[in-house]
């Protein structure tokens, strides 16, 4: 394949973020924490030539700008979910479907997207989302309702599920 991959940073309460687009839609989001040239490397091997343009993805900047300011309950969005497959995208697609503010285990999760059994690969396909907070994987809790893991960092999503619980936006 040989699309073009458009990025660009923003600001967010929670740290930078990396946005990349494909015509298509959004490919990939990165925390600060995250290895980015590496991410961006990997995005010229799997899907075409990439360039930072920070005149980019502005609808995406907006439509996370709206949820970190309490405004937007839901991103709309076009995905470009080509590097999602299988049972990994089988449980992200779920995830789209998990309102603002629910939560869900990794076993619900699991049998969600056809595999009862299947909750340590929930986990995986969590820990490898490469569309966070757009796919909520932030939402997904242990069975006894701790935490779990995020790619972010616990502090990250603890502040995400604290917003959308109905504390103050996350600032």
């Amino acid at each position: 394949m040989n699309t073009e991959v458009a990025y660009r940073t923003i600001e967010t309460p929670i740290g930078e973020l990396l946005l990349a687009a494909t015509p298509i839609g959004l490919i990939r989001v990165l925390f600060e924490n995250s290895e980015w040239d590496r991410a961006l490397s990997e995005l010229r091997r799997r899907v075409g030539p990439v360039t930072h343009d920070p005149d980019a993805l502005e609808e995406a900047v907006t439509q996370y700008q709206e949820y970190f300011a309490g405004k937007r309950k839901e991103f709309t969005i076009p995905l470009d979910m080509q590097l999602i497959t299988g049972f990994r995208r089988k449980a992200l697609e779920h995830l789209r479907e998990v309102p603002y503010g629910v939560v869900e285990s990794y076993a619900e999760v699991a049998e969600a997207a056809g595999s009862p059994r299947a909750s340590r690969a929930v986990g995986s396909a969590c820990a490898n989302n490469p569309l966070p907070i757009v796919i909520p994987c932030h939402r997904v809790l242990r069975a006894d309702g701790s935490i779990g893991g995020y790619g972010g960092g616990l502090g990250i999503k603890e502040r995400l599920l604290d917003m959308e619980r109905g504390g103050p936006a996350v600032g």
